[in-house]
């Protein structure tokens, strides 16, 4: 999710066409063309730009429903479907093509689902499919994160595991309902937002981390360095 304003203007875009089967976006008002997965000005007088990243969440509708019983959903805009300015349901069939030259990779199949993490130069796919309910440790970039999966199985966060400048081990408290983790360094236990709700860090928060849940072939061409991390 990118913020639509760059230098203070606010922009509005559309479909423009695909590379290597991710979509590019082009702005009503410059004309620019932009890469959805990095958020990069390709072509036009942006070019070289970025878009600002907006945290966001990878949930189910109930889990979110759950956090926020008062949230908005979104629908489609009336006035931009009485216009038909939205893209049809086919609109992959109308869109023009390009390709950016990739390596192969027999690492993974092209298709399998990752949940990508950059941080510090460093980046790292962890495979969706072994990605059990549960908190999945480890370092990018040397910072240190957790990957949290809620029982749902299908509902993804990432933290920063630091509090304060020490680094919390996080493991899944069994049997809790509902989900917490737990930190071995001071018993606190976490929610599935980051936030400790009772022990001594009752009332902190763990920073997010972005993530992009993708399959592997996108991450790969954009985050040509990454290691997989393997359960």
């Amino acid at each position: 999710m990118w913020a639509s304003a760059v230098d203070g203007r606010t922009l509005t875009f559309h479909l423009a066409g695909i590379n290597n089967q991710n979509f590019i976006m082009q702005d009503d008002q410059t004309g620019t063309w932009w890469q959805q997965v990095t958020g990069e000005a390709l072509l036009g007088p942006f070019k070289g730009r970025r878009l600002t990243l907006v945290p966001h969440d990878q949930l189910t509708f109930a889990t979110w429903r759950a956090e926020a019983p008062r949230g908005r959903v979104l629908k489609p805009d009336d006035r931009i479907v009485r216009a038909g300015k939205y893209a049809p349901v086919d609109w992959e069939h109308d869109m023009l093509r390009f390709r950016t030259p990739a390596s192969a990779d027999s690492q993974m199949p092209p298709r399998a689902l990752v949940v990508g993490v950059a941080l510090s130069g460093g980046a790292t796919a962890y495979p969706v499919e072994p990605l059990a309910a549960g908190a999945t440790l480890d370092e990018v970039g040397g910072e240190p994160i957790v990957v949290v999966r809620a029982p749902d199985t299908r509902s993804t966060r990432v933290f920063d595991r630091r509090v304060d400048g020490k680094t919390l081990e996080l493991a899944v408290k069994v049997g809790a309902s509902p989900f917490r983790l737990i930190d071995v360094e001071t018993g606190t236990e976490w929610d599935f937002t980051g936030t400790g709700v009772t022990g001594p860090l009752a009332g902190r928060q763990l920073r997010r981390v972005p993530f992009l849940e993708e399959y592997w072939f996108d991450w790969k061409t954009y985050h040509p360095a990454t290691r997989i991390f393997r359960h």
